[in-house]
C-alpha cells in the first residue's frame, strides 16, 4: 500500500490538540470527528462512503439533529463531533475494519462483547477473517451451551417456585433435589454415595464372576454357593439401579427429553441385559430345540455371555457424579473435528508405510513375517502409536529405516491435534466447575 493511506483513512486525535483552533465550517463537508469513550478520531467522509450500511456510514444521510441523536449519543455542532458511549478498546477493531477492511477478533476481548459491538456498529460477522471466525464461532457455541444449561436451571427453579404448594409438588421438588442435585442436602449426598457404592460393587462382582472355577461351573451348568451369592449381589445392585432409573424418570418434567439423554441410554443398555438374561434362563430351562441339537444352546450361551459383559457399562454411571468424566464427555463432543483429523493423519500414514514395508521385507529379508499388506496395516498401527507388541519386526536395514520413519511420523502426527484437544479439555473443565459452583451457590 502507499505510504500514509492507513493514516489518512482514520487519524487519532491526541488529547492536547485543540479542535476549535483552525476549524473552518467548510471542514464538516470533508471529515467528521468521532468520540468513542473519550478517544477522538478524525475520519474523512470518503472512508465512511465505503460502508453506508454501518452506523457511522448512516451519519451522512442525517438531515436534522433528531436523526443524528438516533444514531449517536450526543453531537457537538461547533466542531462536527459525534459522541458514542461505547468501549474504546473494542472500537479499535471497528476502526481497523474501516481503515483496511479487515475485521479481527482480539484475544483479550470477550466473544459476547465483540458480538454486541458488531451489532451496535452495524457490521456483519461474515467480515471476520477465517482464522478469527472459526475461533469466534467456537466461543459462541460454548456460550450457547452454557446459556441453555442456565436456562434449564432457571426454568426448573422458576417452575418449582410457581408450583402450587401441595404435598405432591413438595414431594416432586424434594425428589428432584435428591436424584439430580447431590449438593442440595443430606438426602442427595446419601443417594449419590449409594449410587457410587453400587457401581463399585457391580464392577467387583463382575470381576469375580470371571474366575476360572466359576466359569467351569457355568459351562457344566452347575451353580455352587459362591455362584448363588454372586447372583444375589447382582440382583440387589440391578434392583437399586432400576429404582434409581424409575425415580429419575418420575421426577423428569419432559419424559421424552429424559429418555434421549446419553446417560439415560447408558442406564437402559446396562440394566436391560440382566432382565433379558433372566428371561432367557427361565425359558430355556429343560428346553432344547429338536432340529438343531446343541448348536442352539451354544448360541443362547454366547448371547448370554455377551449380555453379561455389557454390565461393565455401569461404570459409565459414575459420570453423573464425577466432574472429570463429564469434562471428558464434553471434550469428546467438542473435539470431533480434531479427532477426525487425528484419524485421517493416521490412516494416510498407515496407507503409506504398510505397503512400503511389505515390499521391502519380502524382497530383502530372509524371514517372511509380513505375509500381506493387511497384516502390515496392523504393524503400522501399533508402531505409529508406539505400542510395539513385537509380534512383527522388520529384519532388513531398509525395513528398519521405514519402521523408524513410521515411529517418528506417528509421534509428530499424534502431537498436532493433542494441543487443541488439551485446551478444549481445560476450558470445558473450567466451565463445568464454574457451573457446579453456581448451582451450589443457588
Amino acid at each position: 500500500t502507499l505510504k500514509g493511506v492507513f493514516y489518512q483513512r482514520a487519524k487519532l486525535i491526541h488529547p492536547q490538540e485543540d479542535l476549535l483552533k483552525g476549524f473552518h465550517p467548510d471542514d464538516r463537508k470533508h471529515h467528521i470527528i468521532i468520540n468513542v469513550g473519550g478517544i477522538k478520531y478524525l475520519l474523512p467522509w470518503t472512508t465512511l462512503d465505503e460502508f453506508p450500511l454501518t452506523r457511522l456510514g448512516q451519519l451522512k444521510f442525517c438531515n436534522n439533529f433528531d436523526d443524528i441523536l438516533n444514531i449517536c449519543d450526543d453531537y457537538d455542532v461547533t466542531c462536527n463531533e459525534f459522541f458514542f458511549d461505547r468501549n474504546p478498546g473494542a472500537f479499535r477493531t471497528i476502526l481497523t475494519f474501516l481503515r483496511v477492511g479487515k475485521l479481527r477478533l482480539l484475544r483479550e476481548m470477550c466473544a459476547l462483547s465483540f458480538q454486541e459491538e458488531l451489532l451496535y456498529w452495524g457490521i456483519e460477522e461474515d467480515n471476520l477473517d477465517w482464522c478469527c471466525k472459526r475461533r469466534y464461532l467456537q466461543k459462541m457455541e460454548e456460550f450457547t451451551e452454557i446459556n441453555e444449561r442456565e436456562d434449564d436451571l432457571t426454568e426448573n427453579e422458576t417452575t418449582g417456585e410457581t408450583v402450587e404448594e401441595t404435598k405432591i409438588g413438595l414431594c416432586m421438588k424434594k425428589l428432584q433435589d435428591m436424584v439430580e442435585r447431590p449438593q442440595s442436602g443430606l438426602p442427595g449426598k446419601v443417594f449419590a454415595c449409594l449410587s457410587v457404592l453400587f457401581v463399585t460393587i457391580t464392577a467387583v462382582n463382575l470381576s469375580i464372576s470371571t474366575m476360572p472355577d466359576l466359569r467351569e461351573e457355568e459351562e457344566k451348568g452347575e451353580c455352587s454357593q459362591m455362584c448363588y451369592n454372586i447372583f444375589i449381589v447382582e440382583s440387589v445392585c440391578v434392583a437399586w439401579f432400576s429404582l434409581e432409573f424409575l425415580l429419575r424418570f418420575i421426577q423428569a418434567k419432559s419424559k421424552f427429553a429424559f429418555l434421549r439423554r446419553p446417560l439415560t441410554l447408558i442406564d437402559i443398555i446396562a440394566i436391560l441385559p440382566y432382565y433379558i438374561t433372566l428371561l432367557v434362563d427361565t425359558t430355556s430351562v429343560g428346553y432344547k430345540k429338536p432340529s438343531s441339537g446343541s448348536i442352539y444352546l451354544d448360541k443362547v450361551g454366547l448371547v448370554l455371555r455377551i449380555l453379561r459383559a455389557l454390565r461393565i457399562l455401569y461404570v459409565m454411571r459414575l459420570a453423573r457424579h464425577s466432574l472429570g468424566l463429564q469434562t471428558l464427555g464434553l471434550t469428546a463432543r467438542r473435539c470431533t473435528r480434531e479427532f477426525g483429523l487425528l484419524l485421517l493423519f493416521l490412516c494416510v500414514a498407515i496407507a503409506l508405510f504398510a505397503p512400503l514395508l511389505y515390499v521391502i521385507e519380502n524382497e530383502m529379508a530372509d524371514s517372511q513375517e509380513f505375509t500381506s499388506i493387511p497384516a502390515c496395516y496392523w504393524w503400522a498401527v501399533i508402531t505409529m502409536t508406539t505400542v510395539g507388541y513385537g509380534d512383527m519386526v522388520p529384519r532388513s536395514i531398509p525395513g528398519q529405516v521405514v519402521a523408524l520413519s513410521s515411529i517418528l511420523s506417528g509421534i509428530l502426527l499424534m502431537a498436532f491435534p493433542v494441543t487443541s484437544i488439551f485446551h478444549t479439555f481445560s476450558r470445558s473443565y473450567i466451565e463445568l466447575k464454574q457451573e457446579q459452583e453456581r448451582i451450589m451457590y443457588r
